[in-house]
């Protein structure tokens, strides 16, 4: 069984500031660095990591700006529960949410952090698809193909 090294203990004479320098740059070079990896990937991965990050700060941003805005304008309305409304036409589909939002509309804005949330990860497929494609991973291809086309279907084939 191969013997521990004791760590070393770190004594520096302060005589010189080159000399702290020069000391703890030959200590770093006992140590490997970490290494970046940079294979496919991980380059994958990072960009996945980053999309879905950034996809859901922004649809949380944008749905607090709109739930803010709504309830500076709506916040001391009296809410009655007893009767059941329906979410109206206009936020029925992705284009009634942006005409709202357009049209200045709280709710809207709401809403469209919420399309901002559900199309993160619709996005995510697409991107891994178009990653795929350069690869020319085929499989992966017509694997992520079926999915963004099955998730596509479901989200926009009730309007086309």
């Amino acid at each position: 069984m191969p013997q521990e090294s004791e760590p070393q203990s770190l004594s520096i004479a302060l005589d010189h500031p080159s000399d702290l320098v020069m000391d703890l740059s030959s200590r770093c070079q006992d140590y490997p660095e970490e290494r970046s990896e940079t294979s496919p990937d991980a380059r994958l991965g990072a960009i996945l990591s980053h999309l879905l990050r950034y996809g859901v700060w922004i649809a949380t941003a944008t749905v607090l700006l709109g739930g803010i805005l709504y309830l500076m304008r709506h916040g001391m309305e009296p809410v009655n529960y007893q009767i059941f409304h329906g979410e109206p036409d206009a936020f029925r589909s992705p284009q009634g949410v942006i005409d709202a939002v357009v049209s200045g509309q709280r709710r809207g804005i709401i809403q469209l952090g919420l399309l901002f949330l559900i199309v993160t990860p619709v996005l995510r497929v697409f991107v891994s698809l178009l990653f795929f494609i350069r690869q020319r991973d085929f499989i992966y291809v017509l694997i992520t193909g079926l999915v963004l086309s099955g998730l596509l279907y479901s989200l926009l084939g009730a309007y086309f």
